[in-house]
């Protein structure tokens, strides 16, 4: 792990963390509580702060990506089109932790 860390004092972990998922694999995540081995960062002198990232600074590449066809927005952030009558399935499964985002199409229309 030392050697795959960068030579950076603030190493950066991108994420999203939630306070708890139901539908984790193990105890602890279930909880929020996220295991991190911090020995090695004090041998590199690093730092570790929080926040948000700062995602204004590539809004504006990531929207012309969409909107030239360049990146396929749903199909990176997994989202799934069902039908109005799959919804309460849906709902379900999301609130048993499913890692997926579903589009409500009541009408077809979207492909």
């Amino acid at each position: 792990m030392r050697q795959a860390m960068p030579d950076s004092r603030r190493p950066p972990i991108p994420g999203l963390y939630v306070t708890g998922d139901p539908g984790a694999v193990d105890e602890p995540a279930k909880v929020g509580s996220l295991s991190i081995r911090i020995g090695l960062g004090w041998a590199k002198s690093q730092s570790l702060t929080t926040g948000q990232c700062p995602v204004m600074r590539y809004n504006r590449q990531l929207m012309m990506a969409i909107l030239h066809d360049k990146v396929r927005i749903a199909d990176n952030v997994n989202a799934t089109v069902i039908p109005l009558d799959q919804a309460p399935q849906g709902y379900q499964d999301f609130d048993k932790g499913a890692a997926k985002k579903y589009i409500i199409d009541p009408h077809g229309m979207v492909a």
